[in-house]
């Protein structure tokens, strides 16, 4: 592994443990995500909730996979562990980018939060509005 891969790593991990030693645990589970956006699964390009009031969290970002079954892992490689799935069409919050390996040669990892931290390969996950900040 490359020195600036395991330094995105290494800054990714200390922007998590910051974010939990402020952030209330419910907060950063986002146990109360509707992948549906909370407008009955269609999204709404205003950033909001679906009232038309914009009150998405400011430091996220959203995605949609492209994959028919995307592996999220526990750091930006293919070899980490796997946390979960995410399946074709599923939103997904985005808090940063990093670059990794590269899968199909795009290099970027998004650092996603949908109820656990894990890395989806961008090469599979589009951006819905701008692009995510670096990690």
């Amino acid at each position: 592994m490359s020195l600036r891969s395991r330094l995105s790593i290494a800054t990714a991990a200390g922007l998590l443990a910051a974010a939990a030693a402020v952030t209330p645990a419910a907060a950063a589970a986002h146990d109360d995500w509707d992948p549906s956006g909370g407008n009955g699964g269609h999204h709404d390009p205003s950033g909001g909730n679906g009232d038309g009031h914009g009150h998405q969290d400011p430091r996220l970002f959203e995605g949609v996979v492209t994959a028919d079954t995307l592996a999220l892992r526990s750091a930006p490689n293919r070899g980490s562990q796997i946390i979960r799935f995410a399946h074709r069409g599923d939103i997904v919050k985005i808090f940063c980018k990093t670059g990794g390996e590269t899968v199909q040669g795009n290099p970027l990892w998004y650092l996603l939060t949908d109820g656990t931290w894990a890395w989806g390969a961008a090469r599979y996950i589009d951006n819905i509005g701008p692009a995510p900040r670096w990690c």
